[in-house]
Parts: structure tokens; C-alpha cells; sequence
């Protein structure tokens, strides 16, 4: 399998939106609409749709899960993220279609209840690295407190099936990829690693490539003027 380019379709309280400093922040694109979003990047070739559910990961509840069986009734798969912490949240994006789902950043303060969910879920579970410099973040940008190194080195000691990492300060900025912070997952867990946050476009999705990235997601670059078709023959 090739590079993945995963579009993002960060959706709060069924919208289109996204984090901004000043908090949510709704994007106007597809006039708002997550399905009309997700049908486009279907229509330009994504095989993946990378759901969001902002509600939940800003410490709400899942309100999104329609959004996600809607995307997943166009015909491509769906990994669904956004603060999924327990085995409950897991089984209920499963079950609205989701063919992956991203365990949050906040949830490996707890150990065993981490390798009771791979051991349940398997290859339908990808673990969520979002970090900052050396150390760990939850969701919504909190500090979660664990060092990047020395928990990467226990999760490779477990059956994880791939991993999702983004670099919080760089998410929704466009300045670029952080290189070095995915290299180092990637060089610790020997795993397939996603890579989000800062992507601007084909160039950026050649250096995270080069680097020996699973694939990128790709988010504010396309709402704000990138063809995603542009973006796969980047990598193709």
C-alpha cells in the first residue's frame, strides 16, 4: 500500500469546523456541510475520511456519529477521532462505520485499560500521539504530562496496529510539518505513523513521505484553496 492522503472533516455540532484561538471557529467550504465536504474528496480520490468529532473531544459528548454514517454511506472508510477515550466511545464509532478509530492522546495516562482496548479492538484501533516539543498533550490542547519518548517506547511494546501523530502546535497554522517529532515516532515504534498538523500542500507531502510516513492528513490546506487531487499525485 502507498501513501495515504487523509483528508479532515472536523465537524462540531454537525458543522464544518475548527480550532482556533479564540475556540471553535465554523468553516464556511461546502457551505458548512461535512457530507458535501467528505463527497468531494471522495469524488478526487480519497479512499479515507479522517472524522473529527469536536464535540467530544472538547470534553462534550459524541454528537457526530450521523456525520460519521453518513461519510461512511459514500463508500470510503472512515477513521473516526476526537477525545475516544473508552471501550463505549470505540464500539459506538464501530458501529456508525467507522473502519477505524483513533484512540485520544488523553487516554494512555491509563495503562491497562490502553492494552485491554488493542487487545479488543486490534486492527480497528490506531493510537492518537498528539505532542508538543518531548512531551504528550490531550485533547482540546491540555497538557496530559507523560514525556513522547518513554511512553512511544512502551506502546512498542504492544500489538498497535499503526499510529496517528500530530504536532499540536503546528495544527491549523500551516507552517509546515514537524519533521523531527514524527521522525522520532516513527523511528520508535517501527509502526505505520500517520503524520498531521502544519501540511500545506504536495511539497510537504513529499518531506513526510521521505521521512518514511504511513501517510499525512490533510485538513485547514484543503478548505483554504488546495485540490486534493494535486495532493495525491503528489505522493502517487
Amino acid at each position: 500500500m502507498g501513501f495515504e492522503v487523509i483528508p479532515a472533516v472536523d465537524v462540531f455540532d454537525g458543522r464544518l469546523a475548527r480550532l482556533s484561538d479564540g475556540g471553535v471557529a465554523f468553516v464556511e467550504a461546502f457551505d458548512g456541510d461535512p457530507t458535501t465536504a467528505a463527497r468531494s474528496f471522495v469524488e478526487a480520490g480519497a479512499r479515507w475520511i479522517h472524522v473529527v468529532d469536536m464535540d467530544l473531544a472538547l470534553g462534550g459528548e459524541f454528537r457526530n456519529l450521523d456525520v460519521v454514517a453518513g461519510i461512511a454511506g459514500l463508500g470510503v472508510s472512515v477513521q473516526a477521532s476526537g477525545g475516544i477515550t473508552g471501550h463505549r466511545e470505540v464500539e459506538r464509532a464501530l458501529a456508525s462505520g467507522a473502519g477505524r478509530v483513533v484512540l485520544a492522546s488523553s487516554a494512555l495516562s491509563y495503562r491497562a485499560a490502553v492494552e485491554a482496548l488493542l487487545a479488543r479492538h486490534g486492527d480497528a484501533l490506531a493510537v492518537g500521539i498528539e505532542s508538543d516539543r518531548d512531551m504528550i498533550r490531550g485533547r482540546a490542547r491540555q497538557e496530559v504530562g507523560l514525556p513522547l519518548l518513554e511512553t512511544m517506547a512502551w506502546l512498542a511494546g504492544l500489538d498497535v496496529d499503526r499510529y496517528v501523530h500530530t504536532s499540536v502546535s503546528r495544527v491549523g497554522g500551516l507552517e509546515g510539518p514537524d519533521l523531527d517529532a514524527i521522525g522520532a515516532v516513527i523511528d520508535v515504534t517501527g509502526r505505520p505513523v500517520v503524520a498531521s498538523g502544519g501540511i500545506r500542500g504536495p511539497e510537504d507531502l513529499r518531506r513526510v513521505a521521505a521521512i518514511g510516513a504511513h501517510g499525512a492528513i490533510l485538513g485547514r490546506a484543503l478548505y483554504e484553496g488546495l485540490d486534493l487531487r494535486d495532493a495525491l499525485a503528489a505522493v502517487a
